[in-house]
C-alpha cells in the first residue's frame, strides 16, 4: 500500500514517458512543426482561469502543435460561470471530434460544469478548482490553508483583480518579473460574484482526469490541489511551480495533456 503522497510520486515518475519523449523530439532544432501525431483524439480546448486571459496557454498551445495536437484557447469573459461554460461550449461546437478539455484555476470549475458535452472525451486540471455539483467550493477550501494571493484582491465596481505586488509575488512568482508585469497588464478582471457559483454537473465523476499541482503555488493550496485531485481519482503529477505552472513549466504541462491524449479512448 503506498500513501497518496508516495502514489502521486510514482504515478509523476512514470506518466508521460511516452510524451516527454514525444515533446522533447517536439522541441529539437530539427523537429518539423507538426511532428508525431498523437493517437487517437487530436483536438485539445484550453480555458483560462481568473487574472488571466486565452494568452497564457501559449507555450503549451506551441508544444501541443509541435506533437500533433490541434489547439484552441477559450477567452472567458470571466463576468459568470453561465457565461464562461457558455463561451467554452461554443469552441467545444467547433470541434470536429473527440476532444480534451483542459482548465487552469478558476476554470476547473467551468470544465467540471461543460466537461459532460459528448465531445470531451477527458479532462486536464492545472492547479484547477474542482467542485463536485453544487458544491460549496468557498466552504470546502476553507478547511484548508488561506493562499497569500487572497489578500491582494482589490475591488471595484463590481469586479475585482489582483494588486501588482500580489500578482507578481504570489500568482506569477516563478516567472520573471518583466513578462510576469506583461501578464498583470494582461489580467482578466473577474466579476466579485465569479467564485460564489456553483455547478449543477461534476464532469469527473465520469470521464477520465488527470491533475497537475504547483506544490509552490501562493494562490490555491496545494493542500487543496492534492484533496480534489484524489477526491475525483486523477492520475496525478506535482510540478514545482507557482500557480501558473502553464508558463513557467509549459514543458511540464504539455506534457501531461499529451498524455491524456494519448490514453482517451476516441469516445464521449
Amino acid at each position: 500500500m503506498f500513501t497518496r503522497r508516495q502514489f502521486s510520486t510514482r504515478v509523476a515518475a512514470t506518466v508521460g514517458l511516452a510524451a516527454t519523449a514525444r515533446l522533447a523530439a517536439a522541441q529539437s532544432a530539427s523537429a518539423p512543426t507538426t511532428a508525431m501525431p498523437a493517437p487517437g483524439m487530436r483536438n485539445v480546448v484550453l480555458v483560462h482561469g481568473a487574472y488571466a486571459d486565452g494568452s497564457c496557454w501559449s507555450d503549451v498551445i506551441a508544444l501541443l502543435q509541435r506533437a500533433g495536437l490541434r489547439a484552441t484557447a477559450v477567452q472567458n469573459p470571466l463576468t459568470s460561470l453561465a457565461d464562461d461554460v457558455a463561451a467554452t461550449q461554443r469552441i467545444l461546437a467547433l470541434q470536429d471530434g473527440p476532444t480534451l478539455l483542459v482548465g487552469h484555476s478558476w476554470a476547473g470549475t467551468v470544465i467540471s460544469e461543460a466537461g459532460v458535452d459528448p465531445k470531451v472525451v477527458g479532462l486536464v486540471y492545472v492547479a484547477a478548482r474542482a467542485p463536485g455539483a453544487g458544491e460549496d467550493y468557498g466552504a470546502l477550501a476553507a478547511k484548508f490553508p488561506t493562499p497569500p494571493a487572497s489578500a491582494g484582491l482589490v475591488k471595484s465596481g463590481g469586479f475585482a483583480q489582483l494588486s501588482e505586488e500580489a500578482f507578481l509575488r504570489d500568482f506569477a512568482g516563478d516567472v520573471p518579473t518583466e513578462k510576469a508585469r506583461v501578464l498583470y497588464a494582461l489580467q482578466g478582471r473577474i466579476a466579485e460574484t465569479l467564485f460564489a457559483s456553483r455547478t449543477t454537473v461534476a464532469a469527473w465523476r465520469s470521464k477520465p482526469s488527470w491533475y497537475a499541482v504547483s506544490t509552490q503555488d501562493r494562490t490555491t493550496s496545494p493542500e487543496l490541489q492534492r484533496f480534489v485531485a484524489a477526491r475525483m481519482k486523477a492520475k496525478t503529477i506535482e510540478v514545482a511551480s507557482s500557480h501558473v505552472s502553464l508558463i513557467s513549466h509549459p514543458r511540464e504541462i504539455a506534457g501531461v495533456i499529451l498524455e491524456a491524449a494519448m490514453h482517451t479512448t476516441g469516445t464521449g
